[in-house]
């Protein structure tokens, strides 16, 4: 436990992590470059294969908007996005005056549906008279997305893909590591990732080339001259090198975190045979090879907890977990569209034992900021948002952890 809670994910730290901070300070290299950046680069080119190239920026979100760049995305374009996801999909598409287009997930694996994509593709060129820019698929809390499908379809109308792995650092989909499939891989190493720089992110690039143009832009577009000359728009977006060591120290224990994972993910398995009404997402083929990074669970809608007549009565003050920044004051307990009273009645009744959980991830289609934009929707993801429970999942959650909160939603179920 972590101050007497059971917390959702947070990254562990190896113990390595000081010896490369200590010697950025001791070699003065505390900027954004330097040998940390260097090693980590080099430490991620390694674990991701392919002959990929990486570039470490200062989040996940940055790799997005710098990919996007990189892709010749510009006002008046469009982007397909995967809608059940975080909004650091769709953000930066938006950051560069184009429309995202949504696209609703298959039921198996929770991500982009390729059917979908097609009909979103040869809508919008039939609309708009041009294809979309980019598609950007997403690997939900770590399953691999159908992704060979993906590529086929974008291969098809030769539209570049951009995978947001960044919960899906470590999964594999036949073998080969999420996030190198398409032109550009994204990567989070936030706080509650597989890995932590305490922030941060990476882009994974197809070459030398490619790499180097994304760090001209990462680093403010600077011309070779002995003064500042800036002919094209760029970004203050490089890790730093003391972020960087702690990702050098990360990078050592990367394969005991995703077994540890993994190993969560089995002990949930085992313990939540016998409950019905509670089922946990897991790999649907063996083609798809989860990290795991977050387990989570489906409440049947006949299912009962106890204290659902009072779900939704409370406005909720901050951020559910209190680690998710400043968060404006809620109107309503109510929206438009919210996970199911018995979810949240579960919610309330883990965290008053001291566990922390969450709803999946509200679609992006059904959120007002996007409400005007293009959608092309199945029901899947909503039916999933209603339904879904994310668990503690971390490095530091132990084995009686896991049987503690499994117990938990045991007696809270009438």
């Amino acid at each position: 436990m972590v101050s007497n809670r059971i917390y959702l994910c947070l990254a562990h730290m190896s113990g390595q992590e000081q010896k490369y901070i200590q010697e950025a300070f001791d070699t003065n290299w505390v900027v954004p470059l330097g040998p940390n950046v260097n090693a980590f680069e080099a430490d991620l080119e390694h674990f991701v294969g392919q002959d990929k190239k990486v570039v470490a920026l200062s989040s996940g979100t940055a790799a997005v908007h710098l990919a996007l760049i990189a892709c010749g995305v510009k006002a008046g374009d469009e982007v397909i996005v995967q809608s059940f996801t975080f909004c650091a999909s769709s953000n930066p598409v938006t950051y560069l005056g184009a429309t995202p287009v949504f696209v609703d997930s298959e039921a198996e694996s929770w991500n982009m549906d390729p059917v979908l994509l097609e009909e979103a593709i040869v809508d919008r060129m039939k609309v708009t008279g041009k294809k979309p820019k980019a598609i950007i698929p997403v690997y939900l809390y770590g399953m691999p997305a159908r992704i060979e499908e993906i590529m086929l379809i974008a291969a098809k109308y030769d539209i570049p893909v951009i995978e947001d792995a960044a919960e899906g650092l470590g999964s594999r989909y036949d073998g080969q590591v999420c996030g190198t499939f398409g032109k550009f891989g994204v990567l989070s190493f936030n706080g509650n990732k597989m890995i932590t720089t305490s922030g941060g992110g990476a882009l994974i690039c197809p070459d030398e080339e490619a790499k180097q143009k994304i760090m001209f832009y990462a680093t403010q577009a600077r011309e070779s001259y002995p003064y500042y000359q800036h002919e094209e728009i760029g970004y203050n977006y490089r890790l730093s090198n003391i972020c960087a060591g702690i990702g050098r120290g990360q990078m050592t224990v990367i394969e005991e975190h995703i077994a540890h994972h993994r190993h969560v993910c089995g002990l949930y398995r085992e313990l939540l045979a016998d409950v019905d009404g509670v089922e946990l997402h897991e790999n649907p083929t063996s083609r798809q090879d989860s990290n795991y990074w977050l387990n989570t669970v489906l409440l049947s809608e006949d299912l009962h907890v106890k204290g659902e007549e009072h779900a939704y009565e409370q406005v909720v003050h901050g951020a559910v977990g209190g680690a998710a920044g400043v968060t404006h004051q809620a109107a309503s307990a109510h929206t438009d569209c919210e996970p199911n009273a018995n979810v949240e009645a579960m919610r309330m009744a883990l965290d008053v034992a001291g566990i922390e959980s969450r709803p999946l991830w509200k679609p992006m289609h059904l959120q007002p900021v996007f409400r005007q934009n293009p959608a092309y929707t199945n029901g899947v993801s909503e039916a999933l948002f209603k339904r879904g429970l994310c668990l503690p999942s971390g490095p530091c959650v132990t084995d009686d952890d896991v049987a503690y909160i499994v117990n938990q939603i045991k007696v809270n179920i009438l």
